[in-house]
């Protein structure tokens, strides 16, 4: 396994931030070896985690961790316990007919996203590290037949804890009804701190936690433009934090229907569906969940989930009101974002660029309607025929409290509406050069990725705020990795 000069200065600052590791350590053999699988970790039992899942809406089956291995728990010296979990460490028993690997491609995306979601606020999954071999890793990119040589990648990956939907629907399936109350009291122990495990509704309590969580989250997947691509229930965490990035995308110009992955021909888990495919699988969890609990329970849980799309709608009110910078609640709100999206679908506008540009132009600038080229989003969102009265409904929102000045406005914003966010032609560009042993692009994108709400010049010199460059049009992901 090789560690290029700009991945070792990422995984420095990764590892020392997340581990609180000496300097020397991260630079040493060994802690290559630990971080790619070579070596193991004193006091380290590999793991790999058995689970099930409903995979675009039908039951899958026994799945599991097929190319990851739980190495175990950390504790850092804030007091912060991490699970450490190698992604493309080799095969596991669940590994089923494939290698147990990954390559670069896969690997820098969820590297640089996991990072870039943390620092736009959203919870998930973190990433440590990120080794690449030049063992070759047999690969069909896009399951047309196509087959070709990519080269392998490690990433250590940290989570609060691995343990998923599937994690419980798979015993419930299987009957295995004492290990399931086992995993239930334990993730409930050791996560949910707030239940009092000798509660007799605390698997009810657990559950109304995480419909609340679930729906907060996929309300701030939706706020930064952030389409997971395959929400089956086993890539939805029991913690509500983002996992399992594949087929990811963030949506450049405002459309409902934008599905990232390649593989979701009906559109499944397009970004406007996200919502509903995260009830879907709440209900899958009840149905897990139903076993133990009594008859009075499960209808208790019933009505838990019948909030959730409350929790979403005014989770996703409240987000999108401070993305426009609204102060207090007023009857209209709903309709001034509505009325903006629609105008944003019709116009095929940027969906960050436009809020964006929102917070970076004055009052006056906005009054005036006049937006410079580089104002290229806002400028596109003017097009609309009813962009005016749009326009005049919002100023008036905002003058109406006059305690309330621009200045302030324009900060609060552009705290909350990111310049930078990893569109799949910047992955891709730093992907094709970490391909041929080239990784500042990576280097620069996580620099740019970690302060991505600060207009940063390097950052603009690649283009990072500009439109989509010509070559970008019509670029796959897709589930292979």
């Amino acid at each position: 396994m090789l560690q290029h000069d700009a991945t070792r200065d990422i995984n420095l600052r990764c590892v020392m931030m997340l581990q609180d590791l000496e300097v020397a350590v991260t630079q040493s053999d060994d802690f290559l070896r630990y971080a790619s699988g070579g070596r193991l970790l004193p006091g380290s039992i590999p793991l790999a985690h058995r689970y099930g899942g409903y995979q675009f809406g039908f039951w899958a089956g026994q799945l599991g961790d097929g190319r990851a291995h739980l190495l175990g728990q950390y504790t850092n010296r804030r007091g912060e316990i991490w699970e450490l979990q190698l992604k493309g460490s080799g095969k596991t028993p669940y590994s089923r007919s494939g290698d147990g690997r990954a390559v670069i491609r896969s690997s820098v995306r969820e590297f640089l996203c996991s990072e870039a979601m943390h620092s736009l606020g959203v919870p998930t999954s973190r990433a440590a590290s990120l080794i690449v071999s030049e063992e070759p890793v047999i690969r069909d990119q896009f399951y047309n037949g196509n087959v070709k040589k990519e080269r392998g990648a490690v990433v250590l990956r940290l989570a609060k804890s691995w343990f998923r939907i599937g994690s419980l629907e798979i015993l419930a399936q299987t009957g295995e009804l004492d290990l399931l109350r086992k995993l239930l009291n334990f993730v409930i122990e050791e996560h949910f701190p707030s239940i009092n495990s000798n509660d007799p509704d605390k698997y009810l309590v657990f559950y109304a936690m995480v419909v609340n969580e679930t729906a907060h989250l996929i309300a701030q997947w939706m706020s930064v433009g952030f389409a997971h691509g395959v929400c089956n229930t086993d890539n939805f965490s029991l913690l509500s934090i983002t996992i399992d990035y594949g087929p990811f995308g963030f949506m450049e110009s405002y459309n409902p229907n934008f599905v990232p992955n390649t593989s979701d021909d009906e559109g499944r888990y397009s970004i406007g569906a996200q919502a509903n495919v995260g009830l879907f699988n709440l209900e899958k969890l009840l149905e897990a969940l139903s076993p133990v609990l009594t008859l009075k329970q499960r209808q208790r849980g019933k009505n838990a989930l019948k909030g959730y799309a409350d929790i979403y709608q005014m989770r996703f009110h409240q987000l999108f009101k401070v993305k426009l910078g609204l102060v207090g609640e007023e009857e209209d709100d709903g309709y001034l974002i509505a009325f903006l999206l629609k105008m944003m679908e019709d116009t095929r506008s940027d969906f960050t660029m436009t809020f964006r540009q929102l917070s970076e132009a004055s009052a006056q600038q906005l009054q005036e309607g006049v937006f410079t080229q580089e104002m290229w989003a806002l400028r596109g969102l003017s097009s609309h025929k009813l962009f005016s009265d749009w326009l005049s409904r919002y100023l008036l929102r905002l003058g109406r409290h006059k305690d309330d000045c621009d200045e302030d406005r324009q900060r609060r914003m552009k705290n909350v509406n990111p310049r930078y966010v990893l569109r799949n032609w910047m992955a891709e560009s730093a992907i094709r050069k970490a391909e041929g042993d080239d990784f500042s692009e990576v280097a620069l994108l996580h620099h740019t990725l970690t302060f991505p709400y600060l207009t940063q010049e390097t950052a603009e010199e690649a283009g990072y705020a500009a439109p989509a460059p010509w070559w970008a049009q019509g670029l796959k992901v897709s589930c292979s990795s």
